[in-house]
């Protein structure tokens, strides 16, 4: 029931007022962003969601689009700007995707949808991530997030798949809303932008 219907239902009538609610600092934050950005205030990519349907995930753009003499975008770390680096703090920068969620693209809670390219590299077991819709946050951010390995990540998303139930999302919800307030796991244990899994894989095994 609530898998199939309810979790449906809170879905969409928590994105709609919940932009109600945010749309002053959405305002706000797209103003600034699209300064730093020179008006680009939004970042759109192509994702994977349930049952490897792509979609395109909106998010706040926090990184700029410069590069260097040979046409190549600059490091991550470089292109962070500082008003990008306080909406990503703050995890603002996930703010649009209460729009992918009104669509139905996503949910609130689930794994959170990664690049299609990474399919590739996952294994039998970690492709059931896709069986349930990506989220905003899940399992794996309220229990290390960047913090730990992506092998570790992959086994809390199953973990969520096997153990969906409106118990565990408001456990997740509570958990969440706690790291807004005490920001933690962003970057790395280093404190570096997390390592894309394709490169991490190809490191992984020696390519």
């Amino acid at each position: 029931m609530y898998i199939f219907f309810l979790k449906r239902v809170i879905d969409f009538s928590a994105a709609f007022f919940g932009l109600i609610l945010l749309s002053p600092i959405f305002l706000v934050v797209t103003i600034f962003l699209a300064f730093a950005n020179e008006g680009k205030p939004f970042f759109f990519q192509k994702r994977m969601g349930k049952k490897g349907n792509l979609f395109s995930i909106v998010k706040f753009k926090t990184m700029n689009d410069r590069k260097d003499k040979y046409g190549n975008l600059l490091p991550d770390d470089v292109r962070l700007t500082k008003i990008g680096k306080f909406v990503r703090k703050t995890s603002l920068d996930e703010l649009p995707q209460l729009f992918n969620v009104l669509k139905g693209e996503m949910s609130l809670i689930g794994p959170r949808p990664l690049l299609p390219h990474y399919i590739s590299f996952y294994t039998e077991t970690q492709m059931r991530r896709h069986e349930v819709l990506p989220g905003i946050t899940g399992w794996a951010q309220v229990n290390g997030r960047n913090n730990i390995s992506w092998e570790e990540k992959f086994c809390f998303d199953v973990w969520y798949v096997e153990n969906t139930s409106f118990i565990i999302d408001s456990k997740i919800l509570f958990l969440t809303l706690k790291k807004i307030i005490k920001p933690e796991g962003i970057n790395d244990p280093n404190g570096n932008i997390t390592e894309a899994f394709d490169k991490y894989m190809l490191r992984k095994n020696g390519q």
